[in-house]
């Protein structure tokens, strides 16, 4: 396909937001009478899920002490039910087991659910949330836990078929995607973005959304927005130069096991659990001390990536984000990939948790694995309007679960705004806006 010289809509990135923002506003403008998807161009440096959205674990949640956050999930959640086919998504729920220290939290998130209408069980106490998780799954043998939120809605969906699902719902709409792209800076004319910069030619454009996950520091610089940022805390203090962005490196894998192997007492699939304890971690090698601080790890069965997949806390990179080399990306990095201290802890957390595991390192899958998210001052997303006509959707690695994000933006071009993202501006540092952060050891949470 060549490049066109003008697009009225530009979309940047090819990922969960660029499609999903394509499909939904290929949608809108046709309702509308205002044109439709052949209005739409997305490009892509790469390709359809070549980035975080091609390697994420999948898991869809309403997981968070943050309102606006769950919110915001229950919103995306709902386009995940729209079509589970087209998405490849497993609606089996998702479980938070979690301490003592972590149980108030937990509990105002069950009461904010209900508050919304999202379904859900709370089980509190130490013998209780035992025997809930041993009516699922008699082999559970976790300690530390006190509290079970079970989300009965929720789920995991396979990260690539998801993409390509979405991917030809937007093409069915009229939406042209163009790979092979890159983009290499914008013209900015009279206070607005007037075209889109790449190493084909300039695209004019009236209205640019950027979706780039990790990338998303590149597109910043080049859309002149500022690198450092005064934040005033929720005790209305100031804090100045905190630098606007920061990167993590993801750390998830797989056990090679029979899928299968993860089902519930009932032989039904089961649910994605998400364990955080302040028990003591030991090895399940050789019985070693791994570590005595909070500690956390997700899982799940897929067959898409071959056994039973998930991950644990990320660690933060210690370097500037102008330092940090984004690509080549994900497996592809020869730096920012789990290694076998990880595949280590996490084998161990699986057994802490299910008998059914003890014993498997040895299927650990040793295959590079892992990736990069850039995570904004706060860890939440900014989804905002820079430049008068520059949609930017900047996750912080909250990315691929927010599928209806892309149809919230693409209202808002519709000149609708939306409720459900001002929280998300990115105002709310120099306002003291700032989301109520949890006790959680993960800084997504």
């Amino acid at each position: 396909m060549a490049i066109p010289q003008h697009a009225k809509h530009v979309i940047i990135g090819a990922g969960v937001h660029g499609l999903s923002t394509a499909y939904h506003l290929a949608l809108a403008l046709k309702a509308r009478g205002r044109g439709g998807g052949g209005d739409i161009l997305v490009i892509d440096k790469t390709g359809i899920a070549a980035g975080a959205s091609g390697i994420a674990c999948g898991v869809v949640r309403n997981n968070y002490f943050q309102p606006a956050m769950r919110e915001l999930m229950a919103e995306s959640v709902a386009v995940w039910e729209s079509d589970p086919k087209a998405y490849s998504y497993h609606p089996v729920g998702y479980m938070q087991i979690s301490p003592e220290a972590m149980n108030a939290d937990v509990a105002e998130v069950y009461e904010q659910q209900r508050a919304i209408g999202y379904d859900s069980v709370f089980v509190e106490g130490a013998a209780d949330c035992k025997a809930y998780m041993k009516g699922l799954f008699d082999d559970w043998r976790a300690e530390g836990v006190t509290s079970v939120l079970h989300e009965k809605k929720g789920g995991y969906a396979n990260n690539t078929a998801s993409m390509y699902g979405l991917a030809t719902k937007a093409e069915a709409e009229g939406v042209r995607i163009l790979t092979g792209v890159t983009v290499t800076g914008f013209t900015i004319e009279g206070g607005a973005v007037a075209a889109v910069e790449t190493d084909r030619g300039a695209i004019a454009c009236d209205t640019v959304v950027v979706g780039v996950g990790p990338w998303i520091h590149a597109l910043w610089r080049m859309l002149e927005l500022p690198e450092k940022v005064t934040i005033k805390g929720r005790d209305g203090a100031s804090r100045e130069g905190v630098d606007m962005w920061r990167y993590w490196c993801l750390e998830e894998g797989t056990l090679g096991v029979d899928p299968d192997l993860q089902k519930t007492n009932d032989g039904k699939s089961a649910p994605v659990i998400h364990v955080d304890t302040d028990a003591p971690l030991y090895s399940d090698v050789d019985g070693s001390l791994i570590t005595d601080a909070m500690w956390g790890i997700y899982y799940k069965p897929d067959t898409n990536f071959g056994g039973v997949q998930g991950g644990a806390m990320p660690y933060k990179v210690d370097k500037p984000a102008d330092a940090v080399a984004v690509d080549p990306y994900g497996p592809e990095s020869p730096e920012f990939i789990v290694d076998d201290d990880f595949a280590h802890m996490w084998c161990s957390g699986l057994a802490f948790c299910q008998e059914r595991f003890s014993g498997q390192i040895g299927k650990w899958k040793k295959e590079p694995s892992g990736g990069l998210g850039c995570f904004t001052p706060d860890s939440f997303p900014v989804i905002d309007t820079f430049h008068q006509n520059c949609h930017v959707i900047a996750d912080s690695n909250h990315g691929y679960k927010m599928i209806g994000v892309g149809k919230l933006v693409a209202q808002e071009i519709m000149g609708e705004k939306s409720r459900l993202l001002e929280p998300f501006r990115f105002s709310r540092y120099a306002e003291g806006r700032l989301h109520p952060v949890s006790s959680s050891p993960f800084p997504w949470s």
